[in-house]
């Protein structure tokens, strides 16, 4: 049948890098050469992966998933491995992006907050205690 047309996919909050992109489809982070190709599988498993965000130099990816019932931050390296978590804070953590060193993931959370406003973090890649961004409110 002549015309047919493939199933869309309904990719989810793409980021891109000078070489890749990386979004979330199907509660899982893949990735595809920005050129075109096959897309390969960069984080699975039983949580809802979601809004991946390149590192600065694109050797990280940071995301939100609510493996362990709550949304915390981790990394991952693009070259594929283990991932780290980030975050453990009983509030929801979401990542949005990085700093410009990618030394940390700037992260939204409600952590701290006395009504429904979140505000701004650096998460540190080496690991510790988040630190707020001297903002009162962000979203």
């Amino acid at each position: 049948m002549s015309g047919a047309q493939a199933t869309p996919l309904l990719l989810q909050t793409p980021t891109v890098s000078s070489t890749r992109i990386a979004f979330a489809w199907g509660g899982e982070i893949w990735m595809v050469p920005r050129a075109g190709g096959a897309a390969s599988l960069l984080v699975g498993g039983e949580g809802t992966a979601m809004d991946p965000v390149f590192s600065p130099d694109g050797a990280w990816v940071a995301y939100t998933d609510t493996a362990n019932g709550n949304a915390d931050v981790f990394v991952v390296p693009t070259a594929g491995g283990t991932p780290k978590r980030l975050t453990w804070h009983p509030a929801a953590d979401e990542a949005v992006g990085w700093a410009p060193d990618g030394k940390s993931v700037l992260i939204r959370s409600n952590r701290d907050a006395s009504n429904d406003s979140s505000q701004l973090y650096l998460a540190p890649l080496a690991g510790g205690l988040p630190q707020a961004l001297p903002l009162s409110m962000a979203e």
